[in-house]
């Protein structure tokens, strides 16, 4: 897929929503794929290895999900001075960005699987694990943790080829990631051809074993094909700490990385309200949130993409097309993510039945589904203002206000109506659809009333 700079040489007068669509393809691509190993373990787990196994991974998901926090959060800063950067055509400085973060990026990765590996049983206990599936759960995860400096990287040089406008790279890594996931799932979760037979604990190995090979076929990928970000002299001589740029990168990352922690830490604290209900709430939420998973890549997309294509009009002082880079991403949200929304409303106990073959679980995770599912269309509408102002370096406020509106909206009215109401565990949910409408509220007022006031300039020198 061409990069955005590609497209706007075809045609100046080309819609920019057009340019974006073409980018977004296979953007959503990826991440459905990325989501296809997740989705079909469950199914494996669920159906053959029973509830309990995929309560065990389901309980896991939040803790994983808090310790790659810091990494999206690097990314989100990174993605920002490579567009800049790319749309400034400053090559230096964008090999510049791609060595410090990638250094920064395995010590963090290293720390961070040590600090997972030695903590996740108290960890996972503090959360209020339910008792049969905790020893499980933490088994399961530990597996995970030891491979997180690789994966860190291979998440780090996804980000920075989107970047530069290439969606269609990483979904050809994701596409043989998901393909090396899905052949060696059955092998080792089943023991086929005389292999050991994991269980749930294959299903952990799979995917370990797949981000290490895919992260290796990408940089190969790269280098055969001379891609502007292959691995290579002009990459490496800058693998070390340029404070300054480190210094910035922080600077645009950590709110991010604060947010997306938060956020993860709101998921621990409502996951221990779900386990109160015991595991079949458990593995309703687990179904549910695969589900959900799907309904929310338009907007995670979309988020990405216009942070890209407003990131590189900044840096090639284009700043004209940031309202049309808006509206485009406003009017695919709705499009893309209405039909979504939708089909799943239609199809949706066929869909949680993939995962789910107990009745009263499947009928749980029915329930909830439908009190959430239309709020992430106002969830996609708000990350478009966030991805905006993020694009131009203000990183603070929307991250003030997402904040906000978990832990002052969602966790508070999650725990009032589930405490204090006969709504009990649907009163969890009814969280969601409240922080969802008031943060586009707020993000629209601050995009609207103080960040269109300011003078935006390009962070890259």
């Amino acid at each position: 897929m061409e990069s955005a700079q590609e497209l706007k040489k075809k045609g100046a007068d080309a819609p920019v929503w057009r340019a974006m669509f073409l980018f977004l393809i296979p953007l959503l691509l990826s991440n459905a794929l990325q989501s296809i190993g997740q989705f079909v373990s469950s199914i494996v787990v669920g159906r053959w290895l029973g509830v309990d196994a995929l309560a065990a991974i389901s309980s896991f998901f939040p803790l994983f999900f808090l310790l790659i926090s810091f990494m999206i959060g690097i990314g989100s800063g990174s993605s920002i001075l490579i567009g800049q950067a790319h749309g400034a055509r400053n090559e230096e400085r964008l090999k510049a960005i791609v060595g410090t973060t990638l250094t920064f990026t395995f010590f963090l990765g290293v720390a961070v699987s040590l600090i997972g590996g030695i903590f996740t049983w108290d960890i996972m206990k503090l959360m209020g694990t339910p008792e049969n599936i905790l020893a499980v759960s933490v088994h399961y995860a530990r597996i995970l943790f030891w491979s997180l400096p690789v994966l860190f990287l291979y998440i780090a040089y996804t980000t920075f080829i989107r970047g530069i406008g290439d969606s269609k790279t990483p979904f050809y890594s994701l596409l043989v990631s998901t393909v090396l996931n899905l052949a060696l799932l059955p092998f080792l979760v089943f023991g086929w051809l005389g292999l050991p037979r994991l269980d749930v604990y294959g299903a952990a190995y799979a995917s370990v074993i797949s981000t290490i090979l895919t992260f290796i076929i990408t940089l190969v990928y790269l280098s055969k094909t001379k891609h502007t970000l292959q691995f290579d002299a002009s990459v490496r001589k800058h693998l070390r700490m340029d404070w300054k740029l480190l210094k910035l990168l922080l600077r645009l990352g950590i709110p991010s990385s604060i947010n997306m922690i938060l956020v993860s830490l709101a998921e621990i604290v409502l996951i221990a309200m779900v386990n109160r209900y015991g595991s079949d709430a458990t593995a309703a939420y687990g179904a549910v949130n695969q589900v959900v998973s799907y309904v929310s890549m338009p907007a995670v997309s979309l988020g990405m993409a216009v942070s890209i294509f407003a990131a590189q009009s900044i840096g090639a002082k284009q700043l004209d097309r940031l309202q049309q880079v808006v509206r485009a991403g406003v009017m695919l949200n709705y499009v893309i993510g209405g039909i979504l929304i939708t089909l799943i409303y239609v199809l949706a106990k066929p869909i949680l039945s993939l995962f789910l073959t107990s009745p009263p679980t499947l009928a749980i995770a029915h329930s909830l589904l439908m009190i959430t599912l239309w709020s992430y269309l106002l969830f996609g509408h708000s990350m478009i203002f966030g991805a905006t102002m993020r694009a131009s370096g203000t990183v603070l406020w929307p991250t003030v206000i997402s904040v906000m509106t978990i832990w002052l909206v969602e966790v508070p009215v999650a725990y009032y109506l589930s405490h204090y109401s006969s709504l009990d565990l649907k009163g969890i949910w009814i969280g969601y659809p409240a922080a969802f409408i008031a943060g586009l509220l707020l993000q629209y007022g601050y995009y609207r009333l103080a960040w269109k006031k300011k003078k935006i300039t390009s962070l890259v020198q």
